[in-house]
């Protein structure tokens, strides 16, 4: 039989990408998004043949309607051999907006619940089996704080500490936690930044190299390697030097300045 991956986020940026890498390696595909006909048409562009997708209408920030789709996968496809938890947002916040609140809840709700409310269903049937590889994906804006990144900076660091906490908790169960910290990648998340984006990376690329290290049962890794350089030494700086660095950086566009 092919083996089965589902993926999140799978109608845009580098959900779609590792969608297209793993066809074209034969797998058999459940495509989780919000867009099925978006999913649809782009499937249909592609020529990935019917027999090999199944799509699932779902937000992954409902927990009752990602344990639903879970279900309808399983009964479906099968146990996937791999879920990865690929749905995110990006968003700029300002603390000082009393309407940016809602805008930051949010993201952590899709960023965060939404990559518990993924593995979740699938955890305790991947144990049963004794065979499994969940994925999160993080960011290096997980890694240090960058200003008025708040909201996303923050759900990304609660995803690379979630699945740190969880492959804990798997380590003798045969089920494999794998965390991918993307850096900047050529998706929608990035479009609007008003700011350089070092090493930008095709989100291609980025699907080859993720893949690659989901094979290998990496624990951690940052693609590209430079970016995880520049994350290292960013970590490492002291914050009087870091905050000196980032001063009077431009912001990540807030969700009213993308209607100006």
């Amino acid at each position: 039989m092919m083996p089965l991956v589902l993926i999140t986020g799978a109608s845009s940026g580098i959900g779609q990408a590792m969608a297209l890498h793993y066809a074209r390696l034969g797998y058999q595909l459940a495509l989780v998004a919000r867009r099925g006909d978006a999913m649809q048409a782009w499937l249909n562009e592609n020529a990935i043949s019917p027999e090999t997708y199944v799509i699932y209408s779902a937000d992954v920030a409902d927990v009752g309607q990602m344990a639903h789709m879970a279900q309808m996968c399983m009964a479906r496809q099968g146990l996937p051999d791999a879920v990865i938890a690929n749905a995110g947002i990006s968003i700029g916040v300002d603390s000082s907006v009393p309407d940016d609140f809602a805008v930051m809840a949010r993201i952590l709700a899709t960023n965060v619940m939404g990559t518990a409310a993924t593995f979740g269903p699938f955890i305790a049937p991947m144990v049963a089996r004794g065979t499994g590889t969940l994925v999160g994906i993080g960011s290096v804006a997980g890694i240090r704080g960058l200003p008025g990144h708040g909201g996303y900076c923050a759900s990304k660091a609660a995803v690379i500490s979630y699945c740190e906490s969880l492959r804990g908790e798997l380590s003798m169960s045969g089920v494999k936690v794998v965390t991918l910290c993307p850096g900047y990648i050529a998706t929608p998340l990035t479009q609007n930044n008003q700011y350089t984006m070092p090493f930008l990376m095709q989100p291609e690329v980025f699907a080859e190299k993720a893949v690659r290290a989901i094979a290998a049962g990496c624990s951690y890794r940052v693609i590209p390697w430079q970016m995880g350089v520049v994350a290292k030494l960013m970590r490492l700086l002291p914050n009087a030097v870091f905050d000196r660095l980032f001063a009077g950086r431009p912001r990540k566009p807030r969700e009213t300045d993308k209607l100006l």
